[in-house]
């Protein structure tokens, strides 16, 4: 294992080359909050100007960020990590089988990242154990959103099991919404919508980190389950406003 590997746990930083953005100039300004400061992240990338960059990217957002460059390296740092970022496409061993060994001794979540992005090969990386799966090439701001849902799976947060947003009131330990002090009836996939869109206030929520935390099915299309939902919500809420629709995008929590 090289020094900057065995460090991953010691060392804050770590400086590389200047690196190029992920994003295309002319895109919308996003801005995706860090939720777990200082979260140890593993890079493992076959392709070591990529890794370089991507480590340099989630170091500047708050992380601590450590690349290698083969399976046989990942299986020898993953302990280190609080996540990691897993190529599926190395060059020494089956990234599959990667994974796999990882999970058989580790929790830690995975995030599998390939360039094959076929319904089969999203299922095989899933049941070889990983948390996620993103198809290259992907948006940055892509990347911290799934890795704030997958850690706050991972590590869920006490103090977001009651949600105080103005007069709405969300206490997830007895799945109960008031307004105003008065009770909101919601169904259970209305109340998780809501609780979904409550802990991340003010950011904007994609369809599929919807349909993947609500639903359970990051990669269908079912654009009218969300749509209906959410017109319900905003109906028993009594106003439009409390979910805003963020075109090409998806939603967020308002404030009427």
């Amino acid at each position: 294992m090289n020094q900057q590997v065995a460090n991953l746990s010691d060392s804050p930083t770590v400086r590389h080359h200047p690196v190029p953005q992920h994003t295309h100039p002319d895109a919308p300004r996003l801005h995706v909050p860090v939720e777990h400061p200082a979260l140890r992240i593993l890079v493992v990338e076959n392709e070591e100007r990529s890794a370089k960059a991507l480590v340099q990217d989630l170091i500047r957002r708050g992380y601590r960020a450590d690349s290698v460059n083969t399976g046989s390296q990942a299986l020898r740092a993953h302990r280190q990590a609080d996540l990691i970022l897993l190529d599926l496409d190395l060059t020494d061993l089956d990234g599959l089988e990667v994974c796999r060994t990882i999970r058989t001794m580790s929790d830690t979540p995975i995030i599998a990242v390939t360039e094959r992005g076929s319904e089969l090969d999203r299922v095989l990386g899933l049941q070889a154990g990983s948390d996620d799966y993103m198809v290259k090439p992907y948006g940055f701001h892509e990347l911290l959103a799934r890795i704030g849902a997958v850690m706050r799976r991972a590590r869920p947060s006490p103090a977001a099991r009651t949600i105080e947003h103005g007069p709405l009131r969300i206490d997830a330990d007895v799945r109960r919404v008031t307004l105003h002090g008065h009770p909101v009836d919601l169904t259970r996939k209305e109340f998780d919508l809501l609780y979904a869109l409550a802990i991340q206030p003010g950011a904007v929520v994609s369809r599929r980190q919807l349909m993947s935390q609500v639903w359970d099915d990051a990669w269908s299309h079912k654009g009218r389950t969300i749509d209906t939902h959410v017109s319900s919500v905003r109906g028993k809420l009594g106003s439009s406003h409390w979910i805003v629709t963020v075109r090409g995008v998806g939603f967020r929590l308002g404030s009427p």
